[in-house]
């Protein structure tokens, strides 16, 4: 970057008033109105909101990447003090990619499957600076150390097939600081990756921000994301920046409705199920065509006022006293900030968990894979999903299970539900052994007990029939009601259960938001009274505020029918809120377990801990401890020896001999069902401290955790 160049005062970006649309068969669609903010040199900015709301559109608008229906019809964009809509496409051929350069959402997307990782990263400075091949490798070979990847000889050796997801987007990243772009935009970076290895690329990208003096724009619907990596933040909704500021004002001195509603929806440390229900924003998102007049957020909202808020286009703010504070709102200075909506935060009876409904006692599942058949071997190999797995869950009891992809959590769910058996141990439905029984063999009063909710409500409804339809043949298949009239009554009824209006009855399934969607997902799972509902990711596919609806809409029906609930999840901040019992799996093991204070209070499992410490928490109160873990999950067909997680255990030198390497953990009683699967000494576990601490001072109000 040529610092000399320009002074430290001017800003590296400048978009006023940006206004951005896709230009269909249909007419014009708005995308972005009235959009400003400024980026200076070193500056981390996050663009946040939920889907649809313009935030990716901004940045493709930056690269000029708008496909051929999507123009910029207003405003503009100003880069190292240049106006970008007086640049010749050749300028701006020579901006994208090197002095601007974007890291998106899938690595795959970004990289050549046909070419080895070194020779696409070589690539960069050979077309940008006009390097020599040896000059070129150099400079790959020295970033890819940069970006903390393991043996980076081999990995320049490696086609991208070759690499796990996180490594994949560390080298995409490495690939976009090899030109030393004054600006990187992120879209998303991390969204497909597991918690413990985002913790490492969000630590790697603020490293390499200090580095290389890079500035950034980081978009993400993740506020905690945001609240570690960025300086400022924007916040938009409907097309429209509604709230922009620093960190610090946006987060504890909010003055957008809209921010407000988006951080009651997340289940911050203090938020609890029963005393502390999460607040969805009721109400949708308004369709491009559909927006309404004077304030976008203005039917969603509990401060709206007839004839002032839709009175006409309400321009950005500025917050007295906040330097680089505006609000989108015309009523901010009259709000009380800290008055709930109506009919908000109903507080619940703690349900107490009723007799065992599901017992799992010592059940492994293996798979044989073939050993490389197609170049004639024909030794196999064993995979080893699920290992001596052992739980309980009662009546009415939510057990989360948690763990990385990989970890057998979704294997588990398939044995529970009959699409795998089990190698061995047993599973009880009641007093009824199911592990050996696969889904075409059980009686349909075992199928209709245990019910999923998957994690993508795209992919399981069928996109040719009315959502009254698909839930009239659930009824049919468990035997529901004994007429048409019966079970139309029913689907009607389990409507108002997910509370939808009964008009979506006559609805096809891309009518429906994906919010929508995955409330037919519930209403079905629970169509023939599930005795057992294991429920995969249900939320992680949504919108923040459509996520507290379902997972407040969860509970309720849960409290209501007294089911059993299996959470699989990956989010801490989701288990926290929900759960009464946790599961920790790592490599098919389960390594921890106990209830959730158990859990998020020391002792720890030194994989828990380093979980916990991976939670992007948005609260700028909140005190954490970082524990980056190194390396990459090991493979399941190739576990390590002994402990499935000494390879990457930072507490493995304090276990005398090597016992670690060696044998497989017991399971330790810390009492009160509290286990825990290691070998270190108790004086390890008895000077552990908590991760995650609550102090006061930030805009939540909240009390001391583990």
């Amino acid at each position: 970057m040529n610092e000399a160049v320009r002074t430290p005062a001017e800003p590296i970006l400048e978009i006023e008033n940006l206004s951005i649309s896709f230009f269909t068969r249909r007419g014009e669609i708005p995308a972005v109105m009235d959009f400003s903010c400024t980026v200076m040199p070193g500056e981390a900015m996050g663009i946040v909101g939920e889907s649809g709301c313009g935030k990716s559109t901004v940045s493709l608008g930056i690269m000029r990447d708008l496909s051929n229906i999507g123009k910029i019809v207003g405003g503009r964009i100003k880069f190292q003090g240049k106006d970008m809509g007086d640049m010749s496409e050749e300028e701006l051929r020579s901006i994208r990619g090197n002095k601007i350069a974007m890291i998106y959402q899938e690595p795959m997307a970004s990289l050549n499957p046909a070419m080895k990782v070194g020779q696409q990263l070589m690539e960069v400075p050979m077309i940008h600076d006009k390097v020599s091949k040896d000059e070129a490798y150099k400079r790959a070979l020295e970033m890819v150390r940069s970006v903390k990847l393991p043996d980076p000889e081999r990995m320049m050796r490696s086609f991208p097939h070759q690499l796990s997801g996180g490594q994949q987007q560390r080298i995409v990243i490495a690939m976009a600081l090899l030109s030393n772009p004054a600006l990187l935009l992120l879209d998303e970076p991390t969204t497909a990756l597991d918690v413990t290895v985002e913790a490492g690329i969000v630590q790697l990208v603020k490293g390499l921000g200090k580095q290389f003096g890079t500035s950034m724009i980081f978009v993400s619907h993740n506020l905690g994301l945001i609240l570690e990596t960025c300086d400022r933040i924007t916040v938009m909704y409907s097309g429209e920046a509604v709230e922009t500021g620093s960190i610090k004002d946006v987060f504890d001195r909010m003055r957008h409705p809209y921010t407000q509603g988006l951080f009651r929806s997340i289940p911050l440390p203090g938020a609890d199920k029963n005393s502390r229900p999460l607040v969805a924003i009721p109400g949708q998102l308004p369709l491009p065509h559909q927006r309404p007049k004077g304030c976008n957020f203005g039917p969603r909202c509990h401060h709206f006022v007839e004839g002032l808020c839709n009175a006409d286009e309400i321009p950005m703010i500025p917050v007295t006293g906040h330097a680089g504070h505006f609000s989108r709102c015309v009523r901010f200075n009259e709000i009380d900030w800290a008055a709930m909506p109506p009919g908000a935060g109903k507080k619940h009876e703690k349900v107490e968990p009723g007799a065992p409904v599901l017992k799992i006692d010592d059940l492994k599942k293996y798979y044989r894979v073939g050993g490389s058949e197609v170049f004639g071997s024909s030794e196999g190999r064993v995979v080893k999903a699920n290992e001596t797995i052992s739980f309980v869950a009662r009546e009415s009891e939510t057990v989360a299970i948690v763990g990385e992809s990989g970890c057998g959590k979704s294997t588990l769910a398939k044995v529970l539900l009959g699409l795998e058996t089990a190698s061995s141990g047993k599973v009880l439905l009641g007093n009824k052994e199911i592990q050996s029984t696969g889904i075409e063999d059980r009686d349909v009063a075992t199928v209709s007990a245990i019910q999923m909710v998957f994690q993508n409500p795209f992919d399981t409804l069928n996109p040719s029939h009315s959502v009254g339809s698909q839930i009239i043949r659930t009824l049919e298949k468990f035997n529901v009601g004994k007429t048409a009239a019966d079970r139309t009554q029913r689907m009607m009824e389990l409507l108002d259960l997910v509370k939808l209006p009964r008009a979506f009855a006559e609805r096809m399934p891309r009518q429906l938001s994906g919010g929508q969607k995955q409330r037919i997902g519930v209403a079905r799972a629970f169509a023939g009274q599930a005795r057992v509902v294991v429920a995969d990711e249900p939320v992680s596919a949504l919108d923040v505020s459509v996520q507290a609806a379902v997972t407040e809409l969860l509970m309720d029906i849960q409290r209501k029918s007294k089911t059993t609930m299996l959470f699989i999840s990956h989010d801490l901040s989701v288990v926290r809120y929900i759960a009464d019992r946790v599961v920790v799996m790592y490599l098919g093991h389960v390594v921890e377990q106990g209830t959730t204070d158990q859990i998020f209070s020391p002792p720890y499992h030194p994989y828990t801990e380093a979980l916990l410490s991976a939670i992007p928490i948005a609260d700028t109160s909140v005190v954490k401890k970082h524990i980056v873990l190194d390396g990459d999950i090991p493979s399941a067909m190739n576990p390590p020896s002994g402990c499935p997680f000494q390879t990457r255990c930072r507490y493995k030198s304090q276990v005398p001999g090597n016992l670690c390497e060696t044998q497989v953990p017991p399971v330790r009683d810390m009492g009160g069902g509290h286990q825990i699967k290691c070998h270190l000494p108790p004086s390890v576990f008895a000077a552990m401290e908590p991760v995650i601490s609550v102090g006061k001072g930030g805009a939540h109000d909240v009390t001391p955790t583990g």
